[in-house]
């Protein structure tokens, strides 16, 4: 795989972080990497603040939410990782006991 699980720890994104980009910027969806409904949200003024008002709320799920993927990625690593692992230490006992 090309991407390890050291560098999707660094993309983990901090709900507090978030409520902070929404506050100060109303750019929240930018930094969960969603720039579609980014645009779209500045260009409606944050839905007349109705979207805005209502990201307040749904703040923690959407970041749990982009997060989850990247959690999901790590599991599938890590899985993999330890099954090549056992399959070393397979292959180390199967050498040392065709050595005795």
């Amino acid at each position: 795989m090309s991407t390890n699980k050291y560098a999707l720890q660094g993309r983990v994104k901090s709900v507090g972080t978030a409520y902070l980009f929404w506050f100060l910027l109303g750019a929240h969806y930018a930094y969960l990497g969603r720039w579609g409904l980014q645009l779209l949200f500045w260009i409606t003024l944050g839905g007349l603040g109705v979207w805005f008002l209502l990201d307040l709320f749904l703040m923690s799920g959407k970041v749990e939410a982009y997060n989850a993927s990247i959690y999901e990625q790590m599991d599938k690593i890590e899985k993999s990782e330890k099954d090549q692992d056992h399959q070393r230490h397979i292959e180390s006992l199967k050498a040392l006991s065709s050595k005795d």
